[in-house]
């Protein structure tokens, strides 16, 4: 499908869908799933093949029911209400400004959002989100894959300080922190207590304990929460724009080019023009003095 045509009235319906999915979120509770729909639409992202990506396909049947996914149709409805009143912007939009404003409503970092996704009807094979039930040389399989790097998967991690395990969606059951609607640094402290009684460790949580190179950023989230908040917003953006390429601040597009290119020559005239009157009247007055 075509990218949309990201002009002033779509950004106007990208502010007016802003409010309402905040609105939705807060009456709702529902900010760890919408993140989790973000998360997942974007997460299939192939790097090689350039195939998959944020790019709304987590709406069809074929995708939402891959068993990784079990539970989203949820959010996915939830958004719909949202769409049905801002049809213009495409589901891929709309899927990442929900996770942007998820971890916005919780108390999170600002994440820079840029709209002008393009929707897609075609769904990647299943088995290219993370398995919580495998280890570090996975979790880089996965992440790798999508071109991030080991500081992108610990701060992405950090995310599972909103939210719970549900038994039949995931086969775990239990909340990673104490707050699971409110987003801050404390996935990584509660990481480094240890088995606290009642707060949930996955495999995948361990192994970023088990692992030095991931163990290093645990560790300087767990102190510095401003670090984790600028580290997650950069690296949530990445995610969100996986095979995606937004108009740059700056870039020129053919009309802006035509229109620089006409101004130059409305330029040029201007000073010949001015040469001409400037040469006219020396010559007059050279005469007159002779």
């Amino acid at each position: 499908m075509a990218a949309p045509v990201v002009d002033a009235e779509y950004l106007k319906e990208i502010e007016k869908a802003r409010r309402d999915l905040r609105a939705l979120i807060a009456s709702k509770n529902c900010a760890p799933i919408m993140l989790r729909l973000a998360w997942h639409d974007a997460g299939t992202y192939d790097v090689n093949t350039k195939t998959g990506g944020p790019n709304g396909s987590i709406r069809h049947e074929e995708e939402y029911t891959h068993g990784s996914n079990a539970g989203l149709k949820i959010a996915i409805d939830l958004c719909e209400a949202v769409k049905v009143k801002h049809p213009k912007i495409t589901y891929a939009d709309l899927y990442q400004l929900a996770g942007v404003v998820a971890v916005e409503v919780t108390g999170g970092p600002t994440v820079d959002f840029v709209p002008g996704r393009r929707d897609s009807s075609v769904c990647p094979k299943e088995g290219r989100l993370p398995d919580a039930k495998q280890g570090a040389p996975h979790l880089r399989d996965i992440f790798y894959r999508m071109g991030l790097s080991d500081k992108d998967i610990v701060a992405l991690s950090g995310g599972h300080t909103l939210g719970r395990a549900h038994p039949e969606r995931s086969g775990f059951e239990g909340a990673w922190t104490n707050e699971p609607l409110k987003f801050d640094n404390s996935y990584f402290v509660e990481l480094l207590k240890g088995e606290t009684e009642g707060l949930l460790k996955l495999p995948t949580d361990r192994a970023l304990l088990e692992d030095p190179a991931f163990r290093h950023y645990v560790e300087l989230y767990a102190k510095d929460e401003d670090l984790f908040f600028k580290d997650y917003a950069e690296s949530h953006k990445k995610l969100s724009e996986l095979g995606f390429a937004p108009r740059r601040t700056g870039s020129a597009t053919k009309a802006d080019v035509k229109t620089s290119t006409v101004l130059a020559q409305s330029a040029f005239g201007v000073v010949v023009a001015a040469g001409v009157v400037i040469l006219s009247y020396l010559y007059e007055a050279s005469r007159r003095s002779k």
